[in-house]
């Protein structure tokens, strides 16, 4: 008995050392494992306009391209914003605002789902305004001395006239002329998809060789999205994947601290800016040598991008580049299909081994059930059956150890200033019984891994945002907006421990009833998905530790 409790111990210091962790990271301070936290939103950062993205020194292209940083225009953004013009084009998903001035996407609405805060207005993920920036940029570097090539602070002209999809694909195209470089951008937008196909055909249209680099570039503040849960934790920040070193994710506060670690060179992969539930990703043509880079560019600014060469136009040829940009939400069999491991920002951690096959197997509930909610009760029913010998196994357990709790006290009296005698009596006492001190615990500990995969998976399912389940539940990705969840969760954690065994100490005692109001009001502002995940977990736990101690109780009353 004594190390069943010292396991629980264990599990609920463990439980709140990692809240408070959660919790000191999304204050701004540093995590007590070592890793730094993502940067809290603030109500007055306002980044600096004329360092928007610009490719700094340092970022060049592979040596062959010379390609040179200072190529960007400096002083020119000022002159150039006064004539920009920004450019609307809507789809059935998507709501692009495209500026003329480098012809980048300043502003994405995405149609298909609500905005967190207010249902009434789309979800803005690109944004920029004196609150956020968040920009998909591209442009040509490399220029000899003295000259420019266009990039994304250089003013282009829109060369097409179509502003909404009326069939299956709209193009837009944006051309400018610059330092003996003529560039191309074409924009395909899709039917009911979120990624994008960019193509960027560049001209020489000077009288000597060049050898640009085109850069695809993301921007952005460093401050965690609208509606971020003060409660939870979910990464925010850029990520690069290569074949060679896989899926990683780098912290704004790494970058700013020169610890980011990434691979910086690769012939294939994509860079991607994640926040929950959505991304932006680039995704370079495959094989073609590219530099990889992460760099703060601003005041609460940082970018991530890709710099590849095109190779040596001569004078009077050109090269054309394809890319891919997706700016959606995290659908990742969508994701998928548009390129190798970028349903990958949908990132698990070391779960992830666990948490796919769990989302692979409540995506095909979904499609028996058409509603999340019941797809969330029939994945749990599932899972607590899967498990049922091991829970079955714990419960007789901790039955047998309630049944002899008396005596047990008993022993703890008659011996209780010789504790050598009393650890010889407890021994016998469950070797007679046939008790294993840590039966209880066991089964729990194996099942943990799956039931945090599954935790993971709920809390990182865009499916689950904006999605019904039954009555007053119109969103299984917010709060219970009546708290009737949360009370009902409550409720079955008091049940569960009435049917466990009484801590002989009374300050254990006290602890063990304060967990469920110390859980129970925590769940009050964790989503509701999560919640009655919760529940029905609680009440089908409830349900077999009913069945296995009745059973277990007849041969004892028999005999």
């Amino acid at each position: 008995m004594d190390m069943q409790r010292t396991i629980l111990w264990m599990i609920f210091s463990l439980s709140l050392l990692f809240l408070w962790d959660g919790w000191q990271k999304y204050n701004g301070h540093p995590s007590l494992f070592g890793t730094t936290p993502v940067k809290t939103a603030t109500t007055d950062a306002k980044p600096a306009p004329a360092a928007d993205g610009s490719v700094p020194a340092g970022t060049a292209a592979p040596a062959a391209t010379a390609a040179s940083p200072a190529a960007v225009p400096g002083g020119a953004a000022q002159a150039a914003a006064a004539q920009a013009e920004q450019i609307v084009i809507t789809t059935d998903v998507l709501r692009l605002t495209f500026d003329t001035e480098g012809a980048q996407i300043v502003k994405a609405e995405l149609l298909k789902h609500a905005d967190s805060q207010d249902h009434t207005r789309p979800t803005v993920l690109l944004d920029h305004s004196p609150q956020r920036t968040y920009l998909a940029q591209s442009g040509v570097v490399g220029a000899p001395a003295g000259a420019a090539f266009p990039t994304h602070r250089t003013p282009f002209r829109i060369t097409t006239n179509a502003r909404e999809l009326t069939g299956d694909a709209i193009d837009v195209s944006f051309e400018a002329e610059s330092g003996g470089i003529r560039l191309i951008k074409t924009f395909t937008l899709r039917r009911g998809r979120y990624d994008i196909d960019v193509r960027h055909d560049l001209s020489n249209v000077s009288d000597q060789p060049l050898s640009p680099s085109l850069y695809l570039q993301l921007t952005r503040d460093g401050s965690s999205p609208p509606g971020e849960s003060r409660f939870y934790h979910t990464f925010t920040g850029p990520a690069i994947y290569t074949t060679q070193n896989k899926f990683q994710k780098v912290s704004f506060s790494d970058i700013e601290k020169n610890k980011a670690s990434f691979n910086k060179q690769s012939t294939d992969g994509w860079l991607a800016m994640i926040q929950h539930y959505f991304a932006v990703a680039w995704v370079p043509p495959e094989g073609v040598s590219r530099n990889y880079d992460m760099t703060k560019v601003g005041d609460n600014l940082f970018a991530v991008r890709a710099v590849e060469p095109v190779g040596t136009l001569a004078p009077g040829t050109g090269n054309s580049v394809e890319a891919r940009l997706w700016i959606g939400p995290q659908d990742q069999a969508a994701m998928a299909a548009v390129a190798q491991g970028l349903d990958l920002v949908v990132d698990y951690g070391w779960l992830t081994i666990i948490a796919k096959p769990v989302f692979l197997l409540m995506t095909w509930l979904h499609g028996l059930l058409g509603n999340w909610g019941w797809t969330i009760v029939a994945l749990t029913v599932l899972i607590k059956a899967a498990f049922f010998p091991l829970s079955a196994a714990g419960y007789r357990s901790m039955a047998r150890m309630k049944r002899v709790t008396p005596r047990m006290n008993a022993l703890r009296e008659k011996f209780a200033d010789d504790r050598q005698k009393l650890n010889v009596a407890m021994m016998e006492l469950y070797r007679t019984e046939k008790i294993n001190p840590i039966g209880g615990c066991l089964p729990m500990i194996v099942q943990i891994p799956v039931f945090i995969s599954l935790y993971w998976v709920l809390l990182a399912s865009v499916e689950m945002r904006s999605a019904p389940w039954i009555l007053w539940i119109h969103d299984l990705a917010s709060p219970d907006p009546w708290f009737i969840l949360p009370a009902i969760m409550m409720g079955t954690m008091f049940l569960q421990m009435k049917l466990n065994p009484t801590p002989p100490d009374p300050t254990q005692a006290k602890v063990m009833m304060i967990m469920p109001l110390v859980f129970g009001g925590m769940m009050f502002f964790f989503p509701a998905g999560l919640v009655l995940y919760w529940i029905v977990n609680n009440t089908l736990s409830i349900a077999q530790q009913w069945y296995v101690a009745r059973s277990a109780a007849q041969p004892v009353a028999a005999k």
